[in-house]
C-alpha cells in the first residue's frame, strides 16, 4: 500500500491476510495429520496403498507382489484402519492429498 491509504482499504488488506494465514495454517495441520497417519504405515502396507492409488484390483496387487489374494486382503484392511479410512474413496482423497503436497 502506498501512503497515504484510506483507512478501510487497510482492514481490507488485514482480513485478506488473516484469512490467508487462517487457511494457510489449516492447510499444514491436514499436511501434519495425513503425514502422521502415513507414517503409520509399514512398508509391505504402503506397497498396498501405491497400488490400490494405481488402479489395481486386489487380484493384480497379490499377482505384482506375489502374496495370497488373503495376505493383500488383509494389508489393506489393515491400512484402512491405520489411516481412518471407511472406504477406497477416502484412501485415494488421502493419498492425492499427499502426493499433490509433494508436486
Amino acid at each position: 500500500m502506498e501512503k497515504p491509504f484510506r483507512l478501510d482499504e487497510l482492514l481490507t488488506h488485514i482480513r485478506r491476510a488473516l484469512e490467508l494465514d487462517a487457511t494457510n495454517r489449516t492447510h499444514a495441520a491436514e499436511r501434519a495429520e495425513t503425514d502422521s497417519l502415513l507414517a503409520a504405515l509399514t512398508d509391505k502396507e504402503r506397497e498396498v496403498l501405491e497400488a490400490v492409488a494405481a488402479g489395481k484390483t486386489n487380484r493384480e496387487i497379490a499377482d505384482e507382489l506375489g502374496l495370497s489374494l488373503r495376505a493383500v486382503e488383509d494389508r489393506r484392511a489393515r491400512l484402512m484402519r491405520k489411516v481412518q479410512a471407511d472406504s477406497v474413496a477416502e484412501l485415494l482423497q488421502l493419498f492425492n492429498r499427499r502426493i499433490g503436497d509433494n508436486r
